[in-house]
This record gives structure tokens, C-alpha cells and sequence, in this order.
């Protein structure tokens, strides 16, 4: 179909739910109206089920090339276009090559355009010694930028210090693109000495306090050259302060936060289970209350899932090790549901859902006149998904490369029925149309 009507009495628009009907046509929203057309196009009908732009997930590890047995472009995005994830933005340092270089950059792109099934931008890597090959990288179409202060976990992808972002932050602010940090700066009270099955532990090993003078230095850094600065999957409430007053200096500075980090608290999480390993861990169940004020607030500008899948073999599931199990969370075909199963105890609503997970990141990746919103001109990146209906996380409904999710099990509320991407119905309860995606390039839509 390049023409046809949604009509629902639950249309997530600018100016909050309504009924409306939202008229496509070749791949552009050409207009919603709270009347139906009178034009003779085909209407389907979807009535009290929500109708939302697509899920903008800036923050997933695919690892293709390189290592494709963690995870791929084909596993992920058939999960992405299931979760009603329209658009996502690949991490440059679970590839090998990592993506630091223009010429791994090509690589990246060639390897992505095989198997695509869902809109899909990239971020640069900043490492020491690379800041010749920014500009090269924004030429090429990398949406921002992406550096670590403490080890990534990728041997080829080293951290950078304020030396280092000193001499990147002037080239990416003068471009105005945004410049994503990890935010821990480690010292001497890591690791974990005694249990290293114990999730306490673990937690107690990476200590708010690296998250927070991490984010204090970024902070300084992003005022002193009005550089455009993200904040990654924060997990420290302490920070929200310093963020909370940068912010009312109208710093260019913006902040996410996970889906792990609103739906799970530390008290729940049992010793060995390495599945809920991430960096920076999931915390206290007061600590987590506090991000949700912070999401509530407008501090915390949206929520990203961080997916990054490894192998069972490293996730270290027989073992419970947590200093030798890979840090990342399976999650991009759930962030949807994941986030909507904890909001809804707390009287969100689906304007609020579509605000952080469709709107804001759209900001980010400098995508927000034309994806975001269900808005004449804007692209038919749609999806029609019941805030009522649940489901249970069971291993064969996951279309990730490897089921390991600390989600399985869990029964979650927020059913998507249909994907569209650029007008295309690429999800329809289960049933896939496929190769549908387009690659999406800094000031250009391949």
C-alpha cells in the first residue's frame, strides 16, 4: 500500500491523544485530521488500540562486522521492527573494526545495507588519537560521536580522558553534533574482592560516585565549548542535581536514562544472575524512584535500552561470575513494553511513552522534522500497539540472536500489532515483510 488511513480513537499527536484519522501517502504522513477524508482510500481501522510514531532507539550494539555470532543487522532489526522500533542507531565499538575510522565506517555501512529491517544511523567512535578522523566521519554521515572514560570492555576501543576530549569536543561542537559519553571514571575502590557471585557486591564495585564525577566533568567540558553532550544510561540519582542546574544554565546538554534501570531494582536481583549484568548496574529500588522523578520532571530527556547481546557462553550463566560476565542487557524487541509495564503503576500515559521514546530521541539524532511525531510531511514511521493487552517473555517469541534477557519469564502489558516503516507494513502481529529499512546519514536519508 502507498495510500491508506489509520483511524483510532487513541492517536498519540503534537498536541496529545485524540481520535484522528492519519492519512499516508508514498511513505509521508500527508496529514491528521479528526475527520475522515472524503477521498476513496483505503481506511484501516484500529480502534482503541494506540497509535504512535515508531519507537528511536539511539543506543544498540549490533556488533556486525566482526562479531556477528553476538548479535547482527538481521537479528536485530527483525527484533526492532517486532518491538515497533522504526529507527536505531548502531554503537561503534562492539564491531570489529570498531567504527573510529572512515574507512571503518564503510565497512559498517556495507555490512548494514544486507540485512536491514528497520531505519538504521550510526555513531563515530572517540578514542585517543583519533580526532583527524572526525570530520572524515561527519562527511561520511555518522550521526555524533560516542568516547568512554573507563575501559568499554572492547580492547580496540580504549577510553578517552580530558586530554583527549579537549582536542574532539571544538570539531564535533562546530558541526553541532552530539558527543554521547559513558560516564564512569574509575579508581582504586573497583572490583570485587570477596563474592564474586554477589550481585551487592557487584553493585558496590562500581560506586555512584564514578558516574558522578564523571557526568560533573562532562559537564564542565560541555559548557566550555558549547558542545552539544549526551549523557548514556545513567543509573547514579546523585547526578541528578548537577544535571537539574547545568540544565537551567541552557546548557546543550541531555541525558538518558534505560529501560533496566526504571523496570528492575537491585533488592530483586538474586546472586549469580548474570543476566542483569550492565555498566553501570542496575541500583537500589529508592535510587530508581528518584530517576523516575527525574524522567517525570524533564531532567532525564528520554529512555534508551543499551541493547548489547553477547553469547551465552559470556554471559557467564553456569558460573554466576560477575567479574567475568559480559556486561550488556538483550532488550531492543521489549522497549516498548518494558518501560510502558512500569509507567502504567504510576499514572503515565501513552503521551508521555511516545515523548521518550519516540520524540525526544528523535532530537538527538537530528531526525526531529521528520520522525518523532505523527504530524503532516513527517515520515509513516507508525505503530499500533494495546497498552492493555499483555504477553509473556517466553524464548520463542525473541527474534535477538541469543535469548539471554534478564526479561524472560516476565509478563508484560503493551502488545505492538503493527510496525509501518515509511509507509510500509513491515509488522503485522508476527508476519515480517522484510529488507524495508533505510540507512540514515547525518543531513541525508539514504
Amino acid at each position: 500500500m502507498n495510500e491508506f488511513i489509520l483511524h483510532s480513537k487513541r492517536v498519540i499527536t503534537p498536541n496529545g491523544e485524540a481520535e484522528a484519522f492519519v492519512w499516508v501517502k508514498d511513505s509521508v504522513i500527508k496529514n491528521v485530521n479528526k475527520n475522515r477524508p472524503e477521498a476513496a482510500i483505503e481506511m484501516l481501522e484500529c480502534g482503541n488500540d494506540v497509535v504512535m510514531s515508531g519507537v528511536i532507539d539511539p543506543h544498540v550494539h549490533i556488533n556486525e562486522p566482526g562479531r556477528t555470532e553476538w548479535e547482527g543487522f538481521d537479528t536485530a532489526t527483525k527484533a526492532a521492527i517486532a518491538g515497533g522500533v522504526t529507527t536505531l542507531v548502531d554503537m561503534p565499538l562492539n564491531s570489529s573494526p570498531v567504527t573510529t575510522t572512515a574507512k571503518a565506517f564503510e565497512d559498517k555501512i556495507e555490512a548494514a545495507r544486507k540485512n536491514l529491517h528497520t531505519n538504521c544511523g550510526f555513531w563515530g567512535g572517540i578514542v585517543p588519537s583519533n580526532e583527524k578522523e572526525i570530520e572524515p566521519l561527519i562527511e561520511k554521515g555518522v550521526l555524533g560521536f560516542k568516547a568512554f572514560l573507563t575501559h568499554s570492555g572492547i580492547d580496540d576501543f580504549p577510553n578517552v580522558t580530558e586530554y583527549d576530549l579537549r582536542k574532539a569536543m571544538p570539531i564535533i561542537a562546530k558541526h553541532n553534533l552530539p558527543l554521547l559519553v559513558h560516564c564512569e571514571l574509575t579508581d582504586d575502590r573497583g572490583g570485587m574482592t570477596r563474592d564474586r557471585r554477589s550481585y551487592k557486591e557487584y553493585v558496590a564495585s562500581r560506586p555512584k560516585q564514578w558516574e558522578d564525577d564523571a557526568i560533573a566533568l562532562m559537564i564542565r567540558l560541555c559548557e566550555e565549548f558549547n558542545c552539544r553532550t549526551h549523557i548514556v544510561h545513567l543509573s547514579s540519582a546523585d547526578s541528578i542535581e548537577q544535571i537539574k542546574k547545568a540544565k537551567e544554565k541552557r546548557l546543550p546538554l541531555t541525558v538518558e536514562t534505560a529501560q533496566h534501570y526504571l523496570f528492575f531494582c537491585a533488592e530483586e536481583i538474586a546472586d549469580g544472575a548474570t543476566a542483569f549484568k550492565c555498566a553501570p548496574p542496575i541500583r537500589e529500588r529508592e535510587n530508581n524512584e528518584q530517576l523516575w522523578g527525574a524522567l517525570k520532571e524533564g531532567v532525564i530527556d528520554f529512555v534508551a535500552t543499551d541493547h548489547s547481546p553477547a553469547t551465552p557462553e559470556l554471559k557467564e550463566l553456569q558460573s554466576g561470575d560477575f567479574t567475568k560476565a559480559w556486561g550488556g542487557i538483550a532488550s531492543i524487541q521489549f522497549a516498548l513494553p518494558v518501560l510502558w509495564t512500569a509507567a502504567k503503576q504510576r499514572g503515565i500515559t501513552p503521551n508521555d511513552i511516545c515523548r521518550w521514546l519516540s520524540s525526544n530521541p528523535a532530537k538527538l539524532i537530528g531526525q526531529q522534522t521528520r520522525k518523532g511525531e505523527i504530524a503532516e510531511g513527517y515520515d509513516a514511521d507508525l505503530i499500533v500497539w494495546n497498552p492493555e493487552e499483555s504477553f509473556v517473555v517466553t524464548e520463542d517469541i525473541i527474534h535477538h540472536k541469543h535469548k539471554v534477557t534478564p526479561y524472560l519469564g516476565r509478563e508484560l502489558f503493551g502488545v505492538v500489532k503493527q510496525t509501518y516503516l515509511n509507509g510500509t507494513m513491515v509488522f503485522d502481529k508476527g508476519k515480517m515483510q522484510l529488507n524495508c529499512g533505510h540507512i540514515i546519514k547525518h543531513n541525508s536519508h539514504e
